[in-house]
């Protein structure tokens, strides 16, 4: 009888979610108003729900029980009482391979209409794996500081935590794990994918000197991972960072100031503005700039279901206007680290195209990194030189 509530409870949620909100924090607000659920019935609910998200466009003419159901068979990689339940059969094949579990359901063909955008993937990607990635749940992977790496060593192995270090100073832990409960955040380790900590791998190529004195400004720092990591990189470049709310510094100030950063500087800027000035030039221009983050639905499934393709035009539009005006700031001699967290060729190579139209920038490098391959997110960046 339990199983058959969870499940209404989960068509009770995804009838009521309308997308508006991250479904983290809505699905967590959603339970704070109802305390019957204990932290059990809260886990199997909540993977019945990203579940039905993680399908995507596929099985569109399904039911939302039945997307759900199915759901739970596809994104299982281990027998369970629920999926008992739900279908005993299925249960017995939960450790088939993907492909294998869609022939088994007669439907091969809907693994690449789990990301409904195919047409406006970079070729580069792999629409295929790049499609079925977002069936699993991506892990957790925690950035070691420099300092800090036989204590966070010495913690996993104390408590027993399973773990991959699949570049140095990295670990790639379940999602599940509590790193907030194992680990001084932002201290002793920084929650970031692992894509997102090689992002700035191209510039390390250029300017291998780790001791280099450099200007450098983070035009769009949002929450400060990208800074914080250029900082623990080059820990003598002089940082300056900017976005567009008072709030956000407000935050990326608090997270500074937990990492250890205290030489720097800080305003609010609207880069995309037709009327963004600025005075100073800078040896590194760091521009992460705001974008559809299709590289990351893996951690955000229900942008699946709520993401509209009218938005990449959107970001796009926008990504152009906040580069051409952030390369002007490049010293000759500099260098420009173009960053989206997109998989789209509007917000990747046709603004990179635009760069070297409209700037004097000279393009030395795009990469790709594929974190589909690893339960990663895909990123993207593009250095130029001035």
């Amino acid at each position: 009888m339990y199983i058959e509530s969870y499940l209404k409870t989960a068509d009770l949620i995804l009838s009521n979610y309308t997308g508006k909100m991250p479904f983290a924090p809505w699905l967590r607000d959603f339970f704070k108003q109802d305390k019957k659920y204990g932290s059990r019935d809260r886990k199997v609910i909540s993977h019945l729900c990203y579940s039905f998200f993680r399908l995507g466009g596929a099985f569109p003419d399904y039911s939302l029980k039945d997307r759900v159901s199915v759901g739970q068979f596809l994104t299982s990689e281990s027998s369970s009482l629920i999926l008992e339940a739900i279908n005993p059969d299925w249960n017995k094949k939960v450790a088939f391979s993907l492909d294998e579990k869609l022939a088994y359901l007669n439907a091969a063909d809907q693994k690449l209409a789990v990301f409904p955008w195919l047409g406006e993937l970079s070729e580069e990607i792999e629409a295929n794996t790049f499609a079925a990635s977002h069936l699993l749940q991506p892990n957790l992977f925690l950035r070691v500081r420099p300092g800090y790496e036989e204590r966070v060593m010495t913690q996993l192995v104390k408590e027993n935590i399973e773990y991959n270090q699949p570049i140095p100073f990295t670990v790639s832990v379940d999602n599940g794990t509590k790193a907030d409960q194992l680990f001084d955040l932002d201290i002793e380790v920084v929650v970031q994918d692992l894509s997102s900590q090689q992002v700035i791998h191209p510039l390390i190529e250029v300017m291998p000197d780790k001791n280099a004195v450099f200007t450098a400004w983070d035009c769009c720092a949002a929450s400060g991972g990208k800074s914080i990591l250029l900082h623990d990189t080059y820990p003598k470049a002089k940082l300056t960072v900017s976005d567009v709310r008072q709030s956000i510094l407000h935050n990326l100030a608090v997270r500074f100031e937990r990492a250890g950063i205290k030489s720097y500087s800080s305003q609010v800027l609207d880069v995309s503005a037709a009327e963004f000035e600025l005075r100073e030039k800078f040896d590194l221009v760091l521009c992460d700039a705001p974008c559809s983050g299709s590289g990351t639905w893996g951690r955000t499934p229900e942008q699946l279901h709520f993401f509209r393709i009218q938005q990449i035009d959107h970001y796009s539009n926008l990504q152009r206007k906040i580069a051409l005006n952030a390369s002007q700031q490049v010293k000759k001699g500099g260098y420009f680290l173009y960053i989206t967290c997109s998989v789209f060729k509007k917000e990747n190579e046709e603004v990179v195209a635009c760069i070297q139209k409209n700037t004097a920038l000279q393009l030395l490098t795009t990469r790709y990194y594929k974190g589909y391959h690893q339960k990663a997110d895909t990123l993207f960046t593009a250095l130029f030189t001035l």
